[in-house]
Parts: structure tokens; C-alpha cells; sequence
């Protein structure tokens, strides 16, 4: 393995576990009642927002063109406004690990997009992959309808859903602009869209979060620093270091990294336990994954 090589796959593998421990770090914020979801939205958008624009300042100007902006700005609708409004809404409801395997089922979401958009055709090996990871995402529903707290819990899966889904569009919508600019480029724009959009909702907000009373302690400033600092600012920047040296499939493939570290913390901290439907799921949605990555990475 080459040094490049080698880099991109730390940087895949860093970059999944900061996604990974973001789900119970945000977990915490929420059952502790810290913070409202708008109210954590706002606080992590405000803080990325900053650190992109002064980090873009200090590096070689790139213009965009209307149309490439208002493509940004409608990614970040769907990747970060929808997706990130929906997040939290449904971390509240399910556990991260419920999350977890939810979201692995990204590419599949992505695959099914791009044939509904005649984007890309579905070959029988692809299909056989949607089968196998929907059978694994439909085992959670099954299991978690069974539960005590079956309504919130569908619910809370059904918003997981959405915010996946949504982040699957913004790949597609982005994925020919986002070639021409840096990490940086798109993030400064796709944020300050996004925080013109939801500042009238999130910032009324701020002065009614039990974070910023006299209540407060060290522990959720840094729990609020790590959703920003290393979910959304360094893992953005690992990402495309990681596709630039690593196979498009080996990178996708270390998505699956999120769910077991979330399901590793949420056990230890004790916001989840374990079970044999969830170990059973995470092998059906990622044996769904690999088909449907690999046999595109063949065409």
C-alpha cells in the first residue's frame, strides 16, 4: 500500500468514527436536555459557518457561477437543512444505533434515486443488493414496532428516513459541481444558504437553551464542539482526501465503521442494549451495500 494510499484510508476510517460518535454525542445533548434540535442546528451551523468562511479567506479565490451557486444552494437544502432538521428530529426518537444502520443504507438510497431519475439503470446483481439491505432496514421496523414505544419509535425511524434520503439528493445534486471547487468552496456556500434559511427559525431559539443559562457546565460546550469541530468542519475535509486516493466503493464501504461505533458507545454509555436483531440487520443492510457498490464500481 502506497503513502497516498494509505492516507486515504486513515482518512475514511477517521472520518466514519467522528459520524459514528456524533450520534451519541448528540444522543447526550438531547436526553440531557441541553438543547433543543433548533437550537443545536443553529449553534453547529453558526460555528461551521465561521470556520469555512475564515478558512476560504485565507485560500485561492474561486468563483462560481449562478447557476453553480444556486446548485450548491439547493444541495445544501437537501443536505443540510432537510437532512440535518430531520437528524436530530429522529435521534431524539431512536437510539443511535436505530440510526446507524438506518443511515448505512445510504447507497442503496442512492442507487434507487438515480433509477427513479434515469440517472442509472438497475442490474439483476444491483437489485438482488436493494433486496438484501431493505430486508435488514425492514427487520428494524419489524422489531422496533414490537416495542413498548412502537408509535415513537416507527416514527423516529420513518424521519431517519428522510434525513437519509435527503442526504442521498444532495449527493446527486452536487456531485458534478462539487468536482470544480474545494471541500471549502461548497461548504461556506451550502452553510450560509442554509443558515439564511433556518436563522429565523434557530436563533430565537438560542436564548431558551439550557446549554447557555446558569446551569451550564464544561461537559456539553465540548459535546457541542465535537457536532461542529469534528463531524461537520474536519470530517468534511476528510472526506475528500479519502476519495482522492481510496476507491469511491472501499470509501463507502468504511460507512459501515458508523454503525459500530455507535452501537460500541450507545452499549458502554447505556443508550442502547444489545440485541440479535441488530448484529443480523447490520449484515443484511451491508452484504445490500457491497452488491450494490461493487457491481457499480465494475461499470
Amino acid at each position: 500500500m502506497s503513502t497516498g494510499n494509505y492516507k486515504g484510508h486513515l482518512a475514511a476510517i477517521a472520518a466514519n468514527i467522528f459520524f459514528g460518535l456524533n450520534l451519541n454525542v448528540t444522543k447526550v445533548l438531547f436526553s440531557a436536555s441541553w438543547m433543543t434540535p433548533l437550537g443545536l442546528i443553529i449553534t453547529r451551523m453558526i460555528m461551521s459557518l465561521l470556520v469555512f468562511w475564515i478558512i476560504g479567506f485565507f485560500m485561492p479565490k474561486q468563483e462560481a457561477r449562478p447557476r453553480e451557486l444556486l446548485i450548491i444552494a439547493l444541495g445544501g437544502v437537501f443536505g443540510i437543512v432537510i437532512a440535518l432538521v430531520s437528524f436530530t428530529m429522529a435521534i431524539r426518537l431512536i437510539s443511535p444505533v436505530v440510526y446507524s444502520l438506518i443511515q448505512t443504507m445510504g447507497p442503496i438510497i442512492v442507487l434507487l434515486l438515480s433509477a427513479l431519475l434515469s440517472m442509472e439503470s438497475i442490474t439483476p446483481k444491483k437489485a438482488v443488493g436493494v433486496i438484501i439491505g431493505i430486508s435488514g432496514a425492514a427487520l428494524i421496523v419489524i422489531q422496533n414496532a414490537g416495542s413498548g414505544a412502537a408509535k415513537i419509535s416507527i416514527l423516529g425511524i420513518c424521519i431517519a428516513f428522510l434525513s437519509v434520503t435527503a442526504y442521498s439528493a444532495h449527493i446527486l445534486i452536487i456531485r458534478k459541481t462539487a468536482g470544480k471547487f474545494t471541500p471549502v468552496t461548497i461548504m461556506k456556500w451550502m452553510y450560509l444558504w442554509s443558515f439564511i434559511l433556518l436563522s429565523p427559525l434557530g436563533i430565537p431559539e438560542l436564548p431558551h437553551q439550557r446549554l447557555f443559562t446558569s446551569e451550564f457546565t464544561l461537559l456539553p460546550f465540548l459535546l457541542v464542539g465535537y457536532t461542529a469541530i469534528f463531524a461537520s468542519i474536519i470530517g468534511s475535509f476528510l472526506m475528500p482526501i479519502a476519495l482522492k486516493r481510496v476507491k469511491a466503493t472501499a470509501v463507502s464501504m468504511y460507512s459501515t465503521l458508523q454503525p459500530l461505533t455507535a452501537s460500541t458507545a450507545a452499549i458502554i454509555i447505556g443508550q442502547d442494549v444489545f440485541s440479535w436483531d441488530k448484529p443480523l440487520a447490520f449484515i443484511l443492510i451491508v452484504t445490500g451495500v457491497f452488491l450494490v457498490t461493487h457491481t457499480a464500481s465494475k461499470q
